[in-house]
């Protein structure tokens, strides 16, 4: 029976929780979903993608429970079973000795939701808990010299935060975080298009119209789609072309939001790391940048350079992989940090 168990790097996301494990690489992609019997709560049935595939085919007594809720812990129990079973289907149980695990966070994040989170884990399975930003760890999984005394500024999009933070010297110099990022742009598809259009969808069918059509910048050749939902004058089912400049003034809100933010990062940095800045770009992660023009829009009104990730998706947990490879890296800054 082996010793020691491999150190784990977890991406713990609003939709989707991936597990890297030393030596192996990404073994886990799963959305952050438990399905549970209503009644009995402990009593779960599905975690991952099984309980994406019951997801709307389910009986009634089984609920559906997304543990967090725009990157924070909004189900503590429901956060320790899931990550038990992650954990357990990564590495086995045939060890005498618990892994390491480093967990990406929000920048930003307070000391009790910290506290929960680390607390969690550990009762997971953990032997010793490691907490690293998001923005940190995607610019490390970009690529970006984040060792270095140069500045990088790292946005990172993701499902339900926006983490915004200026890296140098191995830390965070200035970061800012806001709850506005995938999620709340599809949920701003599906208010306009019940508000403006009397349609109503759900959650999927608003995701799929910001992958096909939406844009954070107008097009010079508009495009539509065929959208179906329920009409709300008559409670039938209902069709219209739903067009991208519709789908521009829709998401208007959310990218002025995140445009914000990076504006309020830009304004407390050091006049130092400000001109790295100027000259290296802001760099794009996450998969809600994605968003068609999202780059163009930040670059046009801020007069900066912007780059976007090779796979934006996968920095996080990249970068994370390359800390849980060589983990002296976050011991040494947890001694200097004691």
């Amino acid at each position: 029976m082996p010793f020691w168990a491999p150190d784990i790097g977890i991406d713990l996301g609003t939709e989707t929780t991936s597990l890297y494990v030393r030596s192996r690489g990404i073994v886990i992609s799963e959305p952050t979903l438990v399905v549970l019997d209503r009644e009995n709560r402990r009593q779960v049935l599905a975690v991952g993608d099984e309980a994406r595939f019951l997801l709307g085919r389910s009986p009634e007594r089984l609920v559906a429970v997304s543990p967090l809720d725009s990157g924070l812990v909004a189900d503590f129990d429901m956060t320790e079973l899931m990550l038990r079973y992650f954990i357990r289907k990564a590495v086995g149980v045939s060890y005498l000795s618990r892994p390491r695990i480093i967990v990406s966070v929000p920048c930003g994040l307070s000391d009790v939701n910290r506290k929960a989170l680390t607390e969690a884990v550990r009762i997971a399975g953990a032997r010793h808990v490691f907490l690293i930003e998001k923005p940190f760890a995607s610019a490390i999984g970009t690529g970006l010299p984040v060792y270095d005394p140069v500045g990088n500024l790292v946005v990172d999009i993701g499902a339900g935060t926006t983490d915004i933070a200026v890296i140098s010297l191995g830390g965070l110099v200035v970061s800012h975080s806001v709850q506005v990022a995938g999620q709340k742009m599809d949920a701003a598809l599906t208010e306009y298009l019940r508000r403006e259009c009397n349609i109503l969808v759900g959650s999927s069918v608003a995701e799929s119209i910001k992958k096909d059509l939406a844009t954070a910048v107008p097009l010079e050749e508009p495009r539509s789609v065929l959208v179906r939902g329920i009409n709300q004058l008559n409670t039938s089912a209902g069709t219209i072309h739903f067009t991208s400049e519709q789908a521009y003034e829709a998401l208007r809100t959310p990218c002025t939001a995140i445009l914000k933010a990076i504006r309020y990062v830009l304004e407390r940095t050091p006049p130092e790391l400000s001109a790295d800045i100027m000259m290296s770009g802001i760099h794009l992660t996450g998969d809600g940048s994605r968003l068609f023009g999202l780059d163009r829009l930040i670059s046009e009104s801020l007069g900066i350079p912007v780059l976007m990730a090779r796979e934006p998706g996968d920095c996080c947990i990249l970068g994370i992989g390359y800390l849980t490879e060589n983990i002296q890296l976050i011991s040494a800054q947890e001694k200097e940090k004691k």
